[in-house]
């Protein structure tokens, strides 16, 4: 997170109630960033992305998609490439400061308690962590590495895993789908590091309510192939 502190010069009278207000609302509007992840309230380059909601998530050949429940709720989404897995949630945040920093702290602490290690490096994102973390039926600590990006109202946190950990050229990739990524926070109040819940995009939708509707015809014939759930590509 970083703080700007101006210094206000002597002889300058106080602000204006109309100067105050016009930064208001300056604070209050999206800001313009030279890169992403984005605010669904910035511009931000088209391309093909699935619709969860609360993020448009990247999409291209070879991806794949699976969603992360919390109980009934979805709260987050894993994109698979090849050995490597790419982790995003996307939180609520204050209006005026970001939490990276805070959850980082807490994320070094969780690793460390955990017999792992950890260290701070920077990233194309900014500060990430990197660490190495045992895992069952391992024989080494596994690496992994945590970004987390502040934008206007919200947190997304993306966790890296297996072969692009250690290899720049599949990291390129899954960093281009969180540079890419579109959050969707919403005027709703939330609490900090509240999850911002998605939602199953429509085809997905209608394919579940499909197949719950065709789950209640009895079954006439036990040799066909029933239903299955696609996955989202």
């Amino acid at each position: 997170m970083r703080k700007v502190f101006k210094r206000r010069r002597r002889e300058e009278p106080p602000a204006t109630a109309e100067k105050a207000a016009q930064s208001e609302k300056a604070v209050e509007e999206p800001r313009s960033r030279p890169s992403g992840p984005w605010d669904s309230g910035e511009s931000y380059p088209e391309r093909e992305r699935v619709d969860l909601g609360g993020l448009r998530l990247p999409i291209d050949s070879g991806f794949e998609v699976q969603l992360n429940l919390s109980g009934d709720r979805i709260v987050g989404a894993v994109v698979m490439v090849e050995d490597s897995a790419l982790q995003v949630h996307a939180f609520a945040a204050p209006r005026r400061s970001g939490i990276w920093d805070e959850v980082r702290t807490d994320l070094a602490e969780g690793v460390r308690a955990a017999g792992g290690t950890v260290e701070e490096r920077e990233g194309p994102f900014g500060v990430e962590l990197f660490a190495r973390i045992p895992a069952e039926g391992a024989q080494e600590p596994q690496p992994v590495r945590y970004i987390g990006v502040d934008g206007p109202r919200w947190f997304l946190r993306a966790v890296v895993s297996g072969r692009a950990v250690v290899d720049e050229e599949v990291a390129a990739v899954l960093e281009g789908v969180v540079g890419d990524i579109v959050v969707v926070r919403g005027d709703e109040p939330m609490a900090p590091k509240e999850s911002i819940e998605l939602r199953l995009p429509p085809e997905a939708r209608q394919a579940a309510e499909q197949q719950a509707a065709e789950q209640e015809v009895p079954d006439l014939n036990p040799f066909e192939r029933g239903p299955e759930i696609a996955e989202i590509r």
